[in-house]
Order: C-alpha cells, then structure tokens, then sequence
C-alpha cells in the first residue's frame, strides 16, 4: 500500500506530540512507568524508549505482559503513575483504558486495530489511526522508534531495534521477505546511520554464527520435518547433497559457502518439502532480504536482525523478558550469556510440541472454513502463538485459517491464536472476527487482519471455535 504524504505527516505529529509528553515528564523527574507486550516487537518497543529516556536521564520501570485485562490494569492504575507509556500495547484495550485512566496521563504507542474509543487525555502514535497498514507496514517497535527519533535525532541508532520488532512480528510480506510501508523507511534510517546491511541470503539461523548443519537443524521458525531440532538428520542431509560441512578441521557456516552449493540447497529443501506435501511456494520462505547489524560482533546472534528477533522471543516465551530488555538496552555480558540458554531450551521446546502435534493428526483438526489446533494444557500458552505462525505455513489448505488454543487452567481462560498468511489482504480480518466471537462468549479478543488473538473462559472453547468457523465462512463468501 502506497502511503500518502499526509498519512506520513499526521503519523510523525502524533509521535511529536508523544515525545515532547515523554520529554515533559521526564524534565520534572517524574518516573515514568514503560508497560510492554512479551514479544520480540514488544521487548523491542520497550527498550527503545526506555534508551530513550536513560539518555534524557529520565526515571523510567518497565513492565512486561502477556495481555492487558481489568486486572492488570487496576494495578497500574491504583499506583497514580505520573505517567504510562504502553508499548504494543493497548489500541485493542481502549475502553479498559479509559475506565481507568480517564484520570491518568497515557501515551500509546502501538500498530494493533483499534478497539474502543480512547480518553481526550490518551496520545496515541497508531498506524491504523491514519490509515496506514499496522500489520505490515508499522510494528509496535517501529511506533516507538518514530517517538524516540522526534525526541532527539541522535536517536536513529535504535532504528535497528525498530527493524528487529518489525522481523520479529513478521512484518517482512513484500517481495523477497522485505520491510515495507514506513518500516522501509525506518530502515533507510538505520542503513543511511551506518548500522545495517541488507543481502539477499537463505534465511537460516545461524547463516553467520552456526555450522551449516546446526543452522539447518535450528529452522524452528520455519519447521522443516525430520530435520528441524535434528542435527544429526541435517549433517545427513547436507552430506547427502555433496556439501562439505568442514573445511580441514573447521565447521562451515551458511556465509563460508559458494553461491552454487547455496543454490543446491535451495533445491533439495524445496524438494523435501514437496515429497512432504508442502506447498510448492512454501521454500520460497526460506530465501530473501538479510538485515545484518554491523555494529555486533559477527560471531553472536545479535549479528543477523531476525536472529535477535528470535532471541528476544525466547525471552519472553520463556519468562524472563527482562533479559530481552536488557539486550535491547545495551547489555552484551551476562544478559547475553542466559539469553542464549534460553534461546536453545525455547527451540527445544518448539521442536517438541511440534512433534507432538505431528505424532497424531487428529490434533489439528479441520473444521469446514478453519484449522484448529488443540493445544490443551500441553502446549504452554506462552507459546501457542509461535506454534499457530509456524504451522500455518505449511497447511494441505493454506487458504484456510488456523486456530490454536492453549488452556491456562489457574486462570479459567484458553489462550487463543489465529492465523491466515495465505489470504488475500482484506479477504477476512482476523482481529474483527476474534473480537466479535470473544465478546460473544465473555472473552476478548483482537489483533490484526491476518494475525490476532484472543481469551476465552475454558468451558466456552469449542463454542467459540465454531462460531469463529461459521463466522469466517460468511465472511468469506461474502
């Protein structure tokens, strides 16, 4: 979607508006209170302004949600916070907002749809307030980055924060896995500051840091059957195809091979695929636009955008945020050390729920318009919805949208994700139905078009899985 200059204006008065607030309160010594979604996008967000105010030498806590309900946000509020930052955060919470906060000075700085009507004393920095694509075009992080870059320039070394958040959200739906919309712009920011690099490369993790062999075994975010979490599997694999993984006595890394042997790995993946019964297009996924930040050591996880992404995710997934929003304030010692323990248990629990929903197919269902995933209490809720992403890649019918739940027993409530990368733009929006079939049931949901989520009480699960069904059959034959 093209973006006119007038929609870029208004976004960039909206972020100018939120930071001379930031900058207000930060001058008075007030703290600020930061409260942020668990994702990378999220963490990203967070670090972002909360690097922003350390470099005003403003008081700052930072706060990390899985979801915002009338809980949480009874508990911000009953602190009479001097100010409250959400970060990814809070566009689909307007009316909890205002309940209470109506009092309460806010500023939001988000790329979610628009739920409720927001408070006069709320500032919002929100794509969708101006018409511009929040899914693909802005991320949470990215939000927050424009905020930061309108309160001091010098700013624009956090734009690459603001491209992991956007990576990490999978914002990257043009052509060849490119950021588009105002995050192109966002990396314009960063590549014209000296800190990114782009490449065309297969997106593999590890293309710099990981021998081949554990690179190809690490593609949980792309799950590769019999390969993905099986290092033993993908040296047979590679060995199969005449790639050398050493050179004399050292391991070789995506980057140490020739353009021909890359070549010939692209093939035999989307063969495998294919004998898998994967969709033709799907290895397409595995090629495109590499962000390498050159300013981190070349041999860390840092070093290639979307790896940071994954890194940050497993943080949050994990429960323990806090180093994510460590990494993204700066900390390269022991935050990163612990990150990347978290990091492998994180994809070594991909791997095995993964498994597990393979090892018996009635454990994805297929509905008349949907997929579901019956993740029970099995799958943790923490991450269903990194499962929901990964497997709805890969469906026998892409066009059908996929629906995970996780049920979080202590709460009364099922964790929702829903997923449609395959549909048209505009086919069926996502958030809308999750909202109206969450309310319809005494939950809430929201989201984005093609991605978006919800609660629900437990008893009410299969209740609103069908009325989800029935809704988005209409939808689509409309």
């Amino acid at each position: 979607m093209t973006i006119e200059k007038e929609q870029m204006d208004a976004l960039l008065n909206s972020a100018t508006k939120a930071a001379d607030t930031l900058r207000e309160k930060a001058e008075q010594g007030a703290v600020i209170s930061i409260v942020s979604h668990l994702d990378a996008d999220g963490l990203a967000a967070a670090g972002i302004i909360g690097k922003s105010l350390a470099r005003l030498g403003g008081s700052f806590r930072i706060r990390i949600d899985r979801w915002m309900d009338e809980k949480i946000l009874n508990e911000l509020a009953a602190e009479k916070p001097a100010l409250t930052v959400f970060t990814d955060l809070g566009s689909g919470y307007l009316d909890l907002l205002k309940a209470n906060f109506s009092n309460l000075p806010v500023v939001i700085l988000d790329h979610h749809q628009l739920v409720g009507e927001p408070s006069p004393n709320f500032i919002q920095v929100n794509p969708h307030v101006h018409g511009i694509d929040g899914a693909r075009d802005l991320s949470g992080s990215g939000a927050a980055y424009l905020v930061a870059k309108a309160l001091d320039k010098k700013n624009e070394d956090l734009a690459c924060l603001a491209v992991v958040g956007a990576l990490g959200d999978l914002q990257d739906k043009c052509e060849q896995r490119k950021l588009g919309g105002v995050n192109e712009r966002i990396v314009e920011d960063a590549v014209n500051a000296g800190y990114i690099k782009i490449e065309t490369d297969l997106l593999l993790f590890g293309r710099e840091t990981r021998p081949i062999h554990k690179a190809l075994a690490c593609s949980t975010d792309f799950f590769i059957p019999g390969i993905s979490g099986e290092e033993d599997k993908s040296l047979a694999f590679l060995t199969s195809l005449k790639i050398a993984p050493k050179h004399k006595d050292k391991w070789r890394a995506l980057r140490d091979l020739s353009e021909n042997e890359k070549k010939e790995l692209f093939s035999a993946l989307a063969d495998y695929l294919a004998s898998k019964g994967f969709s033709g297009n799907i290895a397409l996924n595995l090629i495109g636009n590499v962000y390498t930040l050159i300013h981190e050591e070349p041999w860390t996880p840092m070093r290639d955008a979307r790896e940071f992404a994954s890194l940050l995710n497993a943080t949050g997934r994990m429960d323990k945020p806090s180093l994510g929003v460590a990494l993204c304030m700066g900390d390269r010692g022991p935050a990163l050390e612990q990150a990347n323990v978290v990091l492998e248990e994180y994809r070594r629990t991909i791997t095995k729920y993964m498994n597990w929903l393979t090892e018996k197919p009635e454990r994805i269902q297929e509905m008349n318009n949907i997929y579901v995933v019956h993740g029970g209490k099995t799958i943790d809720d923490k991450v269903i919805s990194a499962i929901s992403t990964i497997l709805s890649t890969s469906l026998p019918k892409p066009e059908k949208p996929l629906i995970a739940y996780s049920i979080i027993p202590q709460e009364g409530v099922a964790k929702i994700s829903a997923r449609a990368p395959s549909l048209p733009s505009k086919a069926i929006n996502l958030g809308d139905i999750m909202r109206i079939a969450a309310e319809k049931f005494q939950g809430r949901g929201g989201g984005h078009d093609v991605a978006a989520g919800a609660q629900v009480p437990i008893p009410q699960i299969e209740s609103f899985l069908k009325f989800a069904d029935e809704l988005i059959g209409n939808r689509l034959r409309e």
